[in-house]
């Protein structure tokens, strides 16, 4: 069942999977105050629904997943320093616990990028493209600093300082795409990952997730102890017995998330 979030955003569910859709395809999905209010919406509705397990962001058409800001309404407001969380950003403004994919159906431009950077997986159409083009227009990229640990140094530098666009293959050889797809069977791919992400056990894919987040702000040993306390309520949980127990019995598992 689709259900907008405003006209710019729909939000759709999909078994477990919400489908999380920027719809301005007339200007490239660019991020206007609509849409940034409606992703504000979305991310802190899948966040509170327990029936819903893994979003996917994905842009309307075949053109562009997201353009970045909206320039015009840049120009007509006379946006200098934008505030945090001017972008519902997942990991810094906004907080969800589940797993997310960017489902990049064409142009990541700019602020495009950074919401294709926020979501923990990437899968991409054959015929998208990445960029950033702050320095072009003479914007900031201090959402581009986690690329670091995404892409070697020489990568970022070049990214950052030319503002030419690369391919989703080649980012998928740098290992920053998870995969790459057909156009028409970017949807139906991006599905098949969160189905099968959202038929494990969700205490620990959440803290599988939190785990990989805490080990690139951490040294070794910090990681370590960090994983102790993500991982010690899974292994008490309920769903920690019944795991093991439907493996012996030769049944599916049945998860509670508790």
């Amino acid at each position: 069942m689709y259900r907008p979030m405003n006209q710019a955003i729909r939000y759709h569910m999909h078994g477990p999977a919400a489908v999380i859709t920027i719809d301005r395809p007339h200007s490239r999905n660019a991020i206007n105050a609509e849409v940034r209010a409606g992703l504000q919406a979305a991310w802190q509705r899948f966040e509170a629904d327990a029936t819903a397990r893994v979003a996917i962001l994905t842009g309307a058409g075949e053109r562009a997943f997201c353009a970045g800001m909206d320039l015009k309404e840049a120009s007509a407001t006379g946006l200098k320093v934008p505030p945090r969380g001017f972008i519902p950003t997942l990991g810094d403004s906004v907080q969800v616990s589940k797993p997310t994919i960017a489902a990049v159906n064409g142009l990541a431009v700019a602020g495009g990028w950074l919401l294709a950077q926020m979501c923990d997986l990437c899968v991409a159409a054959e015929h998208a493209t990445f960029a950033i083009t702050e320095a072009r227009v003479g914007r900031g990229t201090p959402w581009a600093a986690p690329l670091i640990h995404m892409l070697p140094q020489r990568i970022v530098m070049e990214l950052l300082l030319t503002g030419e666009p690369m391919s989703a293959r080649r980012l998928h050889e740098l290992g920053y795409v998870n995969r790459v797809v057909p156009g028409a069977e970017l949807l139906p791919r991006s599905l098949e990952l969160a189905l099968r992400i959202a038929a494990n056990a969700p205490l620990t894919v959440r803290a599988c997730r939190a785990l990989v987040y805490a080990a690139t702000e951490s040294g070794r040993s910090d990681a370590l102890r960090a994983a102790d306390t993500l991982f010690e309520p899974v292994y008490l949980s309920e769903d920690a017995q019944e795991g093991p127990r439907a493996f012996a019995e030769k049944r599916p598992p049945v998860w509670k998330g508790r």
